[in-house]
Formats: C-alpha cells, sequence, structure tokens
C-alpha cells in the first residue's frame, strides 16, 4: 500500500510550481487529491496530469483570500471525498519590488491577503475536519523570506514570516487533538512565478544564483517531496516546525 491510500488531500494554488508538484506527489503515494485555485485551466491540467497517473483529483474554483469560498471549498472535499486529512496551503504571490515607502496600500493588502489571510482561513476550516477524526496534518508554504529580510520586498517579507509564526502557534493550540501543523520555507524554485520576477529583471536570476550554494533553483518537485514527507506518518513528532529547504542560502 502507499502512504496515503485512503486519504485525502487539499492543496492551494495547485494550478502550477510547487501546489501542482504537491498535488502530483501527493496522487502518486495514493491520496485523493482536491486541486483549488482561481487559474480554472491551470487547475484544471493538474487534474488532467494526475488521472494520466492514474490518481484521483477534483478541481474546484476558489478564491482562498474570501471566507465563504474556503469554507464552501472545505466542505465541498468532505462532501466529495468523504473526509479531509491533509492541507497543503501553498496559495501565494510574490508582488512588484518595490522600495517599503513606494509602495501603495492596494499592493500591501493584495500580497497579506494572499499570503497570509488565505493561509489563516484555510486552516481555519480546515482542522474543525480534522478534529472531526481526530488526526491531520497541515503544511503552510512560507519562505527563506520567512526567516530573513529580503529588499524589495517588504509585504511578501512580512507575510512570510508571519506564516511561519501562525503556523507555530496553530500546531501548539492543536498538538493534544492529533493534527500536526509545519511550515516549509523554501529557497530559490523554478516556479512560474519565480521565472515571471526574473524575466522581468534579467540580471537578477545570475545575482541571486552567486550566492546559492548549490548553483541552481530547487525542482518545485524537490519541494513536494519534503511537503508530503511532512504530511506522512514517517513525521509523525514533526509539529510547529519551518523546514528551510533552500540548498543551504539561509546557512552563509
Amino acid at each position: 500500500m502507499s502512504k496515503f491510500d485512503g486519504k485525502v488531500a487539499l492543496v492551494t494554488g495547485a494550478a502550477s510550481g510547487i501546489g501542482r508538484a504537491s498535488a502530483l506527489a501527493f496522487a502518486r503515494q495514493g491520496a485523493k487529491v482536491v486541486v483549488a485555485d482561481v487559474d480554472i485551466a491551470g487547475g484544471e491540467e493538474t487534474v488532467k496530469l494526475v488521472g494520466q497517473g492514474g490518481g484521483d483529483a477534483l478541481f474546484l474554483l476558489a478564491d482562498v483570500t474570501t471566507a465563504d469560498q474556503v469554507s464552501a471549498l472545505v466542505k465541498q472535499t468532505v462532501e466529495h471525498y468523504g473526509r479531509l486529512d491533509c492541507a497543503h496551503n501553498n496559495a501565494g504571490m510574490l508582488g512588484a519590488p518595490t522600495a517599503l515607502a513606494e509602495l501603495s496600500e492596494e499592493a500591501w493588502d493584495r500580497i497579506v491577503n494572499v499570503n497570509l489571510r488565505s493561509v489563516w482561513l484555510c486552516m481555519k476550516y480546515e482542522i474543525p475536519e480534522m478534529i472531526k477524526r481526530g488526526c491531520g496534518a497541515i503544511v503552510n508554504t512560507a519562505s527563506v523570506a520567512g526567516l530573513v529580510g529580503v529588499r524589495g520586498l517588504s509585504p511578501y517579507t512580512a507575510t512570510k514570516h508571519a506564516v511561519v509564526g501562525l503556523t507555530k502557534t496553530a500546531a501548539l493550540d492543536y498538538v493534544k487533538r492529533g493534527i500536526r501543523i509545519n511550515a516549509i520555507c523554501p529557497g530559490l524554485v523554478r516556479t512560474p512565478m519565480v521565472e515571471n520576477y526574473t524575466q522581468k529583471n534579467p540580471a537578477v536570476e545570475e545575482q541571486l544564483l552567486m550566492f546559492q550554494p548549490l548553483g541552481r533553483m530547487a525542482a518545485p518537485e524537490e519541494v513536494a517531496a519534503a511537503v508530503v514527507w511532512l504530511c506522512s506518518d514517517e513525521a509523525s513528532f514533526v509539529t510547529g516546525t519551518a523546514m528551510t529547504i533552500d540548498g543551504a542560502w539561509t546557512a552563509q
């Protein structure tokens, strides 16, 4: 049997990048997967890829910054598959590099809503379903920007620090209820979001890789492997941690 046979995993931001890789990794291990995103075409493509690998997946359109839509997302997950065992709260955005004092209120609010409010809302509605079963595992996507400062990315950096703190607090709140909650802190990962950033700033990738000990970006699949492990029984004593996946970048 695979690690997740009979289990159901919900992945937000699963239309591409780390979220897609996570959905595919869960499916390969036997989980039924709910693919959630605002990108319909990308989400349906993820479901198609899961099916091609012999897995079972469902796409649900959801804006995870909105409470009603998150509530409906979790409700539909349970109605369709009968349970919720794992969640990867991965939806996020980077934003254009901007010095703090030049940042608009609208840009700040948008990034805070997508990167932080969504994680809180997802846990708010996922956790009660997991409590019903007496167990569950949640992984929230933070970033190395949740551990150190990143010039020009003040709202992104602030929200990722907040995700780490929110994860640790939630883990303590529910550690006695059988629910493990962890965060991942990826470094440079070759995702559409990162590539969009580097393509607009051609010299940026070269500069970034100069300070990357491994000399390359991670593949989304390398991050997804950590997500699946954190949700597995093999990580049964791991909760409240922020796992760094950065090729030693923050070790310098």
